[in-house]
C-alpha cells in the first residue's frame, strides 16, 4: 500500500517538528552548562546579618526566597491591588524582590511606604500610594540607593557578583542567582512572563542598580 503525503499530512508533520522544537529547546536538553563560585576561585560572603534568626545568613534567605517563588511558575500580569499584594496569582518582576526579602525577615513594603511618606522629593512622588509604591521598580531603585550598599555594575567585574544580590534595569529588577557561566557572570532569578525564570540573563538589559541588602542606614533615620 503506498502512501501519499498530502497537504493535510505536510501540516500535521510540520506541527509535530515544532512543538517537538520547542519541546527540546525548553528541556534541559539545550540547558547549558552553569558553574559556581568555586570554579572561578570565589567564594560566597555570607551576611553578619540573619534577620529572621532562622540559622541562615540574610543572603542566602534572600536567594531562597527567590527561587522558592519562581519554583511556583507564577503568571504574568500587571495589576492594580487593594492592600497592595497580588490575590489573583499574577505577578510581576518586583514581586520577586519583596517576596525574597520577606524570607530574609524584612518587610519591603513597610519600610518603603514609611520611607516614601517621609521622604516624597526624594521619590519624586507628590502622592504616596501604598497599594502600588513598593511594587514600582523605580521606587525599589530609590530605596536601595538610599539603604543597601551600592555596588559595581560592570558585570565582567566577576568577583564583585554574589548570590542574592538585587540587579535593577530600567523597567525590570532581579535577583542575582548562585549560578553562573563561563565566563563567571552570574545567573539571574526573575519574573518576565517567560519559561525561563533562572537565567544567563544578567547582561540582556542595560544594567542601571546593583545592590546588596546590607542595611547600611536606619530605615527612617
Amino acid at each position: 500500500m503506498k502512501f501519499v503525503l498530502n497537504y493535510g499530512h505536510f501540516i500535521v508533520l510540520l506541527l509535530i517538528i515544532f512543538l517537538f522544537i520547542i519541546g527540546f529547546y525548553h528541556s534541559d536538553l539545550l540547558e547549558p552548562k552553569s558553574y559556581e563560585d568555586a570554579d572561578f576561585g570565589l567564594a560566597f560572603e555570607a551576611s553578619l546579618v540573619d534577620k529572621d534568626e532562622d540559622g541562615i545568613d540574610d543572603y542566602t534567605d534572600i536567594l531562597n526566597g527567590a527561587r522558592e517563588f519562581v519554583a511556583s511558575k507564577p503568571r504574568y500580569k500587571s495589576k492594580y491591588y487593594d492592600g497592595g499584594y497580588p490575590t489573583d496569582g499574577y505577578y510581576v518582576c518586583t514581586d520577586v524582590i519583596w517576596y525574597a526579602l520577606k524570607n530574609a525577615g524584612y518587610d519591603l513594603k513597610e519600610m518603603m511606604d514609611a520611607d516614601i511618606m517621609e521622604n516624597k522629593r526624594e521619590y519624586n512622588i507628590d502622592k504616596p500610594d501604598p497599594n502600588i509604591d513598593f511594587r514600582r521598580v523605580k521606587n525599589i531603585k530609590v530605596f536601595l540607593e538610599r539603604f543597601a550598599l551600592i555596588i559595581t555594575l560592570d558585570p565582567t567585574e566577576i568577583e564583585k557578583w554574589q548570590a542574592g544580590d538585587i540587579v535593577v534595569y530600567e523597567d525590570h529588577i532581579a535577583i542575582v542567582s548562585d549560578k553562573r557561566n563561563k565566563e563567571g557572570v552570574p545567573y539571574i532569578i526573575h519574573h518576565a512572563g517567560t519559561l525561563k525564570y533562572e537565567a544567563n540573563a544578567l547582561t540582556k538589559k542595560n544594567i542601571v542598580g546593583h545592590f546588596r541588602f546590607s542595611l547600611l542606614n536606619d530605615v527612617n533615620s
